[in-house]
């Protein structure tokens, strides 16, 4: 026994032992490999001097097999850093390109799986520069490295006319230094030139000769202006004149003269109010009586000093027996003296036309004792209007009104008498103006059309009558379209009339919300065994399994040979039946009922046969079976189809006296079927012949002979048992 016990206790230790040996090896290894590797990277590590490091505004570009994302080229932001997809802004600033690699690596690793082939590196180094001041394009700048002041300057834009060149600034982490750049420009000595980092910025000031007001001088326009040296004596001329200024006074010029110097009056000066301050004391010269007398004494005196205002032109108002007015969307409106013989048209073309933005349909002739005439012009020059063109007499006002715009928000632009309301599911609902001469066609089409979701199948239309309650109608234009139709056959539609185009519903297994929207007459109701029972609305033309496929079928648990359908569209209402597995055996269109609208179809369950199928029509299959019940029986069938639609027999039926009670005229017969022997002989003619009513029963084995005696047998043994052991005990 002490054998025993020492020998696994030397396994023991000599396992140990092993392992001991084989952990000194490996640690032996690593420390030659890392050694080695040391060295490499001592003998291959670049110098100080090839070593690039991250600075603001260099461009990194990464590459990555598969990730387009990730394949591009990164700027180095204020902030030093860049924005990564997938991860957001990651800080490389100071960063040399060598540990560049590895610090995005590490960054991408939490969000990109294979980093295998990833390429780091710098594509260009650059410096972020800010310039302002007296530059054409002031602001921030990128310069390749290596780039001067003078690059700079060319980037932005190069300096404005007027800038200081000997105190221009350069602003470096909190410290200024200011170079001469115009000295630089006469020696070429580029010591002078101070050397850029990014974030840098360079302020250019202006020169104090370009004064506090910056203008721009053209010599070509300053005798413009005047050309007095001394203001004290300057004749003053402003207002309407071509070139109003200060001009030097000229013993003996006169008025005319000085408005001559200034390029004369303009064609909205007032020449019969021109008005002149001389020696402090005011008065108006009439400039057209001069001209129409040339009575120079009429012209005022001209003393040192004097000053000249010509006065802009006012409007008179126009009126008088004859005139004319015309007003609203034409290109010259106003008043315009009417002649003998003058037409409409003539008026209006006096006017300039209508403009491009006219009604020309609306346009009103305003009488002077307030009477208003309707005009119709697009109709008079087409030639299909009844009306002439009317006549216009002294004192009338013609107003052209300006065309509705469908974008329009304000609908006050078409009077409710003018306008038919289009509502529900076109493209552009509204108010829009109507005109006789258009159709429900054309109303349908001004307003876009029906949508995809429209039904056309009925167009609601409400139209005014006189006097009389509004006339309510449908409209099938689905019909009217089949069949080729003309417009005669369409509702004529009225000022005032409401359109409205029902929208379908959004989904047929679930419309339950179109249901206020929709009467019964134009519903089908489908109960019982289908994918989607509930309330469908649907055409005349609809086909029965068109209705049933919109309720997505009927299910695994439906009777389809025993399909209902309640008529109630007819005069008395009718039920017919429906064997839809017959239709399916024959094709037999005829089978099929004719279902419209307002009718109801019900898909019974096959489980729930005996609750509507008489027990004279059905046969019962009880004991043993999988799923006992009744169940429909033609002459077709025997025992066996009668056991496969019960589910077959279980594992406990006794298969060698299954019975079979038959339903006669005087009495009841019991026949038994061996099932068992059936499937060694497979003799049909021994299948017992059933008829509708009868009942198949399919015993347990625990009814039988043989199993009873095996279960006694069994009792007796146990007892025999307990009796030999409490004898033994």
């Amino acid at each position: 026994m002490m054998c025993m016990h020492v020998q696994p206790l030397r396994v023991f230790f000599y396992l140990h032992v092993i392992y001991f040996l084989r952990a000194i090896i490996i640690a032996v290894f690593f420390l030659y490999a890392n050694n080695t590797h040391a060295q490499t990277d001592q003998n291959t590590r670049p110098s100080s001097e090839s070593i690039k490091y991250i600075g603001v505004g260099d461009e990194i570009f990464l590459e990555l097999s598969g990730e387009q994302s990730l394949t591009r080229n990164f700027e180095v932001s204020r902030d030093g850093t860049i924005l990564l997809p997938e991860i957001g802004p990651v800080k490389i600033i100071g960063l040399s390109e060598q540990k560049l690699q590895e610090f995005i690596s590490q960054k991408l690793s939490s969000a990109f799986r294979n980093l295998t082939n990833l390429k780091v590196g710098i594509n260009k180094q650059q410096r972020l520069i800010k310039i302002s001041g007296y530059v054409n394009d002031p602001g921030e700048i990128l310069l390749p490295s290596g780039a001067d002041i003078q690059k700079a300057f060319a980037m932005a834009g190069n300096l404005r006319i007027g800038a200081q060149l000997d105190q221009i600034q350069l602003r470096s982490q909190d410290k200024t230094i200011i170079f001469n750049y115009k000295k630089y420009l006469d020696t070429g000595d580029r010591s002078i030139l101070p050397t850029l980092n990014s974030l840098d910025e360079i302020f250019v000031p202006a020169s104090p000769k370009t004064g506090n007001i910056e203008v721009a001088f053209d010599p070509s326009t300053h005798s413009n202006s005047g050309d007095a040296a001394d203001s004290l004596k300057a004749i003053k001329i402003f207002g309407e004149v071509i070139s109003p200024g200060s001009f030097t006074f000229n013993d003996g010029a006169t008025l005319v003269d000085y408005l001559m110097r200034a390029g004369g009056v303009t064609r909205y000066a007032s020449v019969e109010q021109i008005r002149v301050i001389s020696n402090g004391a005011p008065q108006l010269f009439n400039l057209k009586a001069y001209l129409d007398t040339g009575d120079s004494s009429t012209l005022p005196t001209i003393t040192p000093n004097t000053t000249i205002f010509i006065p802009i032109q006012e409007e008179e108002i126009k009126s008088g027996a004859n005139m004319v007015y015309i007003m609203g969307e034409v290109f010259k409106p106003g008043a315009y003296e009417g002649k003998p013989g003058a037409t409409f048209l003539d008026i209006l073309a006096n006017a300039g036309g209508p403009t491009r933005y006219a009604e020309s349909r609306q346009i009103r002739l305003i009488r002077a004792d307030g009477s208003v005439i309707p005009f119709d012009l697009s109709a008079f020059t087409e030639a299909t209007g009844e009306q002439g063109m009317p006549v216009v007499l002294p004192g009338d006002a013609i107003f052209v009104p300006e065309k509705t715009d469908m974008n329009s928000k304000s609908w006050l632009k078409v009077a409710p008498s003018r306008a038919v309301r289009v509502i529900g599911e076109v493209v552009r609902p509204g108010r829009i103006e109507w005109s006789n001469e258009m159709s429900l066609l054309d109303l349908l089409a001004h307003a876009g059309g029906p949508t995809s979701r429209a039904d056309t199948t009925r167009i609601e239309v409400v139209i005014p009558q006189k006097g009389m309650p509004p006339k309510k109608l449908a409209f099938n234009l689905d019909t009217f379209i089949e069949q080729g139709l003309g417009d005669d056959k369409l509702p004529q539609i009225l000022a005032g009339s409401t359109v409205r185009i029902h929208d379908l519903p959004q989904d047929p297994s679930d419309n339950k919300s179109q249901w206020v929207r929709q009467s019964s007459n134009d519903s089908i109701y489908i109960f019982g065994q289908v994918g989607a029972p509930g309330r469908y609305r649907f055409t005349q033309a609809m086909h029965f399994l068109d209705i049933l496929a919109a309720a997505d079928g009927p299910t695994d648990k439906a009777d389809i040979s025993g399909i209902r359908i309640s008529h109630r569209n007819k005069s008395k209402p009718t039920v017919s039946s429906l064997n839809l597995h017959l239709y399916f055996e024959t094709g037999d269109e005829h089978l099929l009922p004719d279902v419209k609208p307002g009718d109801t179809i019900y898909v019974p369950a096959q489980k729930r046969l005996w609750l509507h199928t008489p027990k004279e029509a059905t046969i019962r299959v009880l004991g043993a079976v999988n799923k006992p019940g009744r169940y429909r029986f033609d002459d077709t069938m025997t025992i066996l189809d009668l056991l496969a639609e019960a589910g077959g027999t279980s594992t406990e039926a006794y298969l060698k006296k299954i019975t079979v009670v038959n339903l006669s005229c005087c009495k009841d017969q019991a026949k038994v079927f061996n099932l068992k022997k059936f499937y060694r002989t497979a003799d049909f003619n021994k299948l017992p012949v059933l008829r509708a009513g009868d009942t198949i029963f399919v015993p347990s084995r625990r009814e039988g002979i043989l199993y009873r005696s095996r279960e006694s047998m069994r009792d007796i043994i146990q007892v025999i048992s307990l009796i030999a052991l409490i004898g033994a005990l």
